[in-house]
């Protein structure tokens, strides 16, 4: 695994995010979940649902031209209705296009189901950290 550094320097994604992608993607089995990552203060904290993304039980389209500029964006989240984290051509396509860290989920949609790959495919060392705005 390797860490990503550069201008967009992400050190992990909030335990609540991940929760609430595993649950959506939960939610649209058995076809794909996808959408756009955001990241504050160097940890990836929100989801962005893309206006017209088109799902099936093979694959998930997002119309990225109905997106405004924004430089927020450092990634993607897509789920695999079966349990195969590896990414095909057409994922590894879309990996580049929007940002640096792009995960993929699996069925059962666990905690330990999930994986996140750069631009290339090789896979990126991600921690899971607590909202830090937890508890105030």
């Amino acid at each position: 695994m390797i860490r990503v550094t550069g201008k967009r320097d992400v050190t992990g994604i909030s335990r609540d995010l991940l929760k609430f992608i595993m649950e959506a993607s939960k939610s649209s089995h058995p076809h794909e979940f996808a959408a756009l990552l955001r990241a504050e203060n160097g940890v990836i904290s929100e989801m962005l649902l893309v206006p017209g993304t088109a799902s099936d039980e093979n694959s998930a389209i997002m119309m990225f031209h109905m997106l405004p500029i924004d430089r927020s964006i450092v990634g993607s989240v897509h789920s695999h209705p079966v349990h195969d984290l590896r990414y095909s051509d057409a994922d590894l396509e879309m990996f580049g296009s929007k940002g640096i860290y792009n995960i993929i989920v699996a069925y059962p949609y666990t905690e330990n189901d999930w994986v996140c790959y750069n631009p290339k495919g090789e896979k990126v060392t991600l921690p899971v950290v607590d909202d830090p705005q937890e508890g105030h």
